[in-house]
């Protein structure tokens, strides 16, 4: 790959494509990043929604985000850890973060409209939601805090640290 066949390919100059992504690294981690993002959301979609607003947030975090930290941990890196400083991310990796955005808002605004939001604002607690994710993860895939817990306890730990925070909404006044 290059940047010439890539900028070929788009009907642009390179000088447009080392604009938007910096290098040709860049623009492999924005098409990894969105490979990302693209994971997660489908990983999401196939979850069941059931009468269960809180259970289902959590299932978002146990089931769908753990999955592609341990599945494809390098994917994750890249896609929350942000390992390239200073890349932005093009259109398409935008719009892909977009709608994986939009799509967690949706679970967190069931739990607002089941009355277990207390008065905390629905982005306000999808942020939360996620840097609660993100913790996990990194612990996991660090192994040095879940290695605490008796082995094969880490799903649990996720499932009652999710369960602890998404309850504790319910609790802001």
């Amino acid at each position: 790959m290059s940047v010439r066949a890539v900028a070929d390919a788009a009907g642009t100059s390179t000088r447009a494509v080392y604009s938007l992504f910096g290098s040709k690294e860049g623009l492999v981690v924005d098409a990894l990043a969105r490979d990302a993002f693209a994971v997660l959301f489908d990983e999401i979609d196939t979850l069941v929604e059931t009468d269960d607003p809180a259970g289902d947030l959590v299932d978002v975090g146990v089931v769908a985000f753990r999955r592609l930290v341990l599945e494809h941990p390098a994917l994750y890196r890249i896609a929350f850890q942000r390992i390239v400083p200073g890349l932005d991310g093009g259109p398409e990796l935008v719009a892909a973060r977009q709608r994986t955005w939009e799509q967690l808002l949706a679970k967190v605004e069931r739990l607002d409209a089941a009355g277990r939001l207390g008065d905390k604002p629905v982005p306000e607690a999808a942020v939360e939601f996620i840097a609660m994710l993100e913790g996990l993860a990194n612990a996991e895939l660090r192994g040095a805090v879940l290695r605490l817990l008796p082995e094969g306890d880490e799903e649990r730990a996720w499932r009652n640290a999710l369960t602890t925070l998404v309850r504790g909404f319910a609790a802001c006044r």
